[in-house]
């Protein structure tokens, strides 16, 4: 009878045990090897993010020439002014354009610059004293009947950051100071739309972001035509012999690059770096049957024949498959003798001057007909020097659109200098840096914020220290790309801008993200079960029959008292 006492006690013990054991080891231990492992995300600075409030600031400088104010006048200047314009987008996005004028009298050399022949060397001679630092302008007024301007042009737009307004002389000798600088902030303001950031611009900048009204056809191509916004683009230029028995081409394509197309290139250094290379493809058509058209004599291409051309060159272009970064893609094609020449007709069936055609967001083709060079005594294959002057001004032309570099509408009364040997002026670098400054902080916040939601619904996702310094990395640096547009430090704010957006896409499309993403809670219930219930029912059984047994123990003694 003692024997049997004890050997209950002993199983008694040897249960609780086991229980204390799975408790207060197995459990935890089980816990910890299972849990998930998260690192920690600055989730209260990427919520203020998700709401966009950008402020923009840009400092306009306008400085007044002899003859356009009177003495009175001149007396209260200098004195700076600041004008905030809101724009609500929706509930998540605002804009606020800040301009902070500054006005002042010219200064001796300025008035030797400004009594130049032409506007041209003024602006050149402007440059000259002081270069306007990156996303301000300044705007020069000279008096009405001044001969730098043509009688019928009130702005001149230069190649550097400055303009020449033609000043209203009569009226503002019978004007307060006040009056005239009211006057003149529309004009000062039609000026800034041309070589500083526009509504329009910024919309389209953040059109990844909003829901934007689809507007007219135009405006729509507008927005879709430029690559995205990358630190790195890759140009190939390739040319197109479909028959080189009818003729050898030569090209000096790497003095073309040198001439026409590296300028540009330096000159978009802070956007983005470049890498350029060229090919020859021979037996390479355009895939598409162009049409004999009799009235012409030439054999032509319309504007609906044009989206099937893409693809079927493409597919014997070189692979760039192994790189991730945007490719864009100028097709030289010389049409062989048959079937020469060829020219590009437009939607109203009209011969397109620069006989070429672009793709958004992919490149461009130029058609280079060569049928003066046969005769009827010709001998194949013809010797043909391709004249890389008139092919480089196309694809130059092509390459400033599909990089962003939207053409301002200029007002009535507007010159505009041609950028000159550089492909690009610097107030054109300017609107496109604003441009890309906005758009990659929309394009960051909104990988961050999509990120962090994501992480809230699926529990599983593992969230290395890797992933977790990308986004501290990427929202710190969008903190300071805004904090710098709001200081005017264009420079800054796109490079931080492009650090901002770089962490961010590494860290959404970091591949660590997807290890169990697909291993749901009910999966492990279903491996849990068959493992643990065998081991845990005769010890939770054991646990209930003590448990009855102390019970009927405390009744049996509490019967007894009674």
């Amino acid at each position: 009878m003692a024997t049997a006492e004890v050997e209950r006690r002993r199983g008694k013990l040897a249960t609780l045990s086991f229980a204390a054991v799975v408790i207060f080891l197995g459990i935890p231990l089980w816990w910890r090897t299972t849990t998930t492992y998260r690192a920690w995300l600055p989730v209260s600075q990427i919520q203020e993010l998700a709401k966009l409030k950008l402020l923009l600031s840009t400092d306009v400088e306008v400085v007044f020439a002899r003859g356009t104010l009177t003495p009175e006048q001149q007396k209260k200047i200098p004195l700076t002014r600041t004008h905030d314009e809101e724009r609500v987008v929706d509930g998540d996005t605002s804009l606020t354009y800040r301009y902070e004028t500054r006005y002042r009298t010219a200064t001796i050399m300025e008035e030797d610059a400004l009594n130049k022949l032409t506007a041209a060397e003024t602006d050149l001679s402007l440059h000259t004293l002081s270069e306007s630092p990156c996303g301000s302008l300044v705007v020069y007024v000279i008096p009405e009947p001044s001969l730098l301007l043509p009688q019928d042009i009130d702005v001149y737009v230069g190649q550097k950051r400055t303009a020449l307004l033609r000043g209203d002389t009569q009226t503002s000798a019978v004007r307060t100071l006040v009056q005239v600088l009211a006057g003149l902030e529309p004009r000062v303001k039609q000026v800034l739309q041309v070589m500083s950031f526009s509504h329009s611009d910024i919309m389209a900048a953040v059109s990844d972001r909003v829901y934007l009204s689809p507007g007219s056809q135009q405006s729509k191509a507008d927005r879709m035509r430029p690559f995205k916004s990358s630190p790195v683009y890759e140009i190939t230029f390739s040319l197109l012999n479909p028959d080189p028995n009818s003729h050898r081409l030569y090209w000096d394509i790497e003095g073309a690059v040198q001439t026409y197309i590296q300028p540009l290139l330096s000159k978009l250094g802070p956007v983005a770096n470049f890498s350029v290379d060229s090919q020859i493809l021979h037996y390479t058509m355009l895939g598409v049957n162009a049409r004999f058209d009799s009235n012409r004599g030439a054999y032509t291409l319309g504007a609906d024949s044009l989206a099937h051309v893409i693809n079927p060159v493409e597919a014997r272009l070189r692979s760039n498959a192994a790189s991730s970064n945007p490719v864009l893609n100028f097709l030289l094609y010389v049409p062989d003798a048959q079937h020469s020449p060829l020219h590009i007709l437009d939607g109203k069936k009209r011969e397109v001057t620069s006989n070429a055609f672009h793709s958004p967001r992919w490149g461009g083709i130029m058609v280079y007909n060569v049928d003066r060079f046969y005769g009827t005594q010709t001998t194949f294959p013809v010797d043909i020097d391709i004249n890389m002057a008139k092919v480089m001004g196309v694809f130059l032309a092509q390459l400033r659109l599909l990089l962003g570099v939207q053409p301002s509408t200029s007002p009535k009364g507007f010159l505009v200098s041609p950028p000159g040997s550089a492909g690009l002026t610097d107030w054109e670098l300017d609107r496109l840096m604003w441009s890309r400054s906005v758009e990659n902080i929309a394009t960051a916040t909104t990988a961050i914020t999509s990120l962090q939601q994501l992480l809230d619904q699926i529990s599983t996702i593992v969230i290395n220290d890797n992933i977790a310094q990308l986004v501290s990395s990427a929202v710190s640096s969008l903190q300071l790309a805004m904090a710098e547009l709001e200081a005017g430090n264009l420079g800054f704010a796109l490079q931080y801008s492009k650090e901002a957006m770089l962490a961010s896409e590494r860290a959404f499309f970091d591949p660590s993200l997807l290890h169990l993403l697909y291993f749901p809670d009910d999966q492990k219930f279903a491996i849990y079960i068959p493992l643990f219930l065998p081991i845990c029912l005769p010890i939770l059984m054991s646990l209930l029959r003590i448990i009855s047994e102390v019970k009927q123990k405390r009744r049996d003694k509490q019967a007894k008292n009674d």
